[in-house]
């Protein structure tokens, strides 16, 4: 609180005060000064993660996923994980800081004179929910892990790799005993993605998906959809746009028919949302991930046959829900961070977070 907000005691006569009284009155306000110093900080402050924010919130993460920086201010653990083609050695990549951006430089060190690959992104919400790629070696399915060199950024001026992902990788985690939410419960989510590295191949997803990898109907999966992918049809522009992958369809609104307030999100760098509330309400934003506020593209009920939501638990990252066992993943697109929370976000908690990703400093 600023002091000149702090209000001073009244007198009905200035001219009568004792040195006592006055004395009193400077203690009073001291008193006051100090108690306004030690009130506790609100998440959304300097130095706090998303994670930290979406905690404040009543939101807590159950996953927090990236391969640029940390989620938590207090995260000082692993990122991910590379495996190099000289000798199949792996790595765990860190934060150069706790709470700060990512360790590139031991990335550069071990991968020096060879190839690397990125075979684990490691949960920061002590959750467990680990994403391995979906391929031999890895969950298992089809798929093979994702180059770990093939775009490098810089975060708060230092450099780090994104989770570059090209038709034939993808991520994936079961979920549904490790808090991941289930059935009609409400559940939150973000991404920071680009909007230079998309296609219209099914299906560039990050969120909840079927345990089963197979399409099982409608609310099986409640998971951000950003690509070029006109599901439906009658799209408006070539996009790519922030869309809900709620399984049997990419919905960029409430309903089959395309929704007006859609835009393309073509940055550099994209900040997208999604929240379900699974049994009646869903809402979509998206933004500039280095300027600007999130924009709502679309906040009302769940289209019709998605009311219940059945989502399964399971964690898709790069893919579609029915990839990639027996089959491969046909999109492209890239993943800097994300995480998805328990409950039904606030706007003013995903203002926040849009406004922690911005002050992170994504840079080229």
């Amino acid at each position: 609180m600023p002091l000149s907000s702090v209000p001073l005691p009244r007198h009905s006569s200035p001219a009568r005060r004792s040195p006592a009284n006055a004395a009193a009155c400077v203690a009073a306000v001291l008193a006051m000064v100090l108690a306004a110093l030690t009130w506790p900080v609100p998440a959304s402050a300097a130095g706090a993660g998303p994670c930290d924010i979406y905690a404040s919130g009543g939101t807590p993460c159950i996953a927090a996923h990236s391969t640029v920086r940390a989620l938590y201010a207090s995260y000082n653990g692993a990122l991910y994980q590379v495996r190099r083609s000289s000798d199949n050695a792996t790595k765990d990549i860190g934060v150069v800081t706790a709470g700060g951006a990512a360790n590139a430089a031991a990335q550069d060190s071990f991968c020096s004179g060879t190839t690397c690959v990125i075979t684990w992104v490691y949960d920061q919400s002590g959750h467990g929910n680990k994403l391995g790629y979906q391929g031999p070696g890895g969950v298992g399915g089809s798929d093979t892990a994702a180059k770990a060199t093939s775009e490098s950024l810089t975060v708060a001026g230092s450099k780090a790799y994104s989770l570059y992902i090209n038709p034939g990788n993808s991520y994936w985690r079961d979920g549904h005993l490790t808090g991941v939410p289930t059935g009609s419960a409400p559940e939150g989510m973000y991404m920071v993605t680009s909007g230079t590295h998309v296609n219209s191949g099914c299906c560039f997803d990050y969120g909840n998906s079927e345990t089963t990898r197979k399409a099982d109907g409608p609310g099986a999966m409640d998971a951000i959809n950003f690509s070029t992918s006109c599901w439906f049809g009658g799209c408006s522009g070539s996009g790519p746009w922030v869309q809900a992958d709620l399984e049997w369809g990419l919905f960029p609104g409430g309903s089959t028919a395309w929704n007006p307030n859609q835009r393309a999100f073509t940055s550099k760098f994209v900040t997208a949302t999604l929240k379900n509330n699974g049994t009646s309400r869903f809402a979509m934003k998206g933004s500039n991930a280095q300027s600007g506020a999130l924009a709502t593209l679309y906040d009302g009920a769940l289209p019709r046959g998605y009311n219940p939501m059945k989502k399964q638990g399971a964690i898709i990252l790069g893919s579609g829900g029915d990839c990639c066992n027996g089959n491969t993943n046909l999109s492209a697109g890239t993943f800097y961070e994300g995480a998805i929370v328990s409950g039904y976000p606030s706007d003013a908690t995903e203002n926040a977070v849009q406004a922690n990703i911005t002050a992170a400093g994504y840079g080229k």
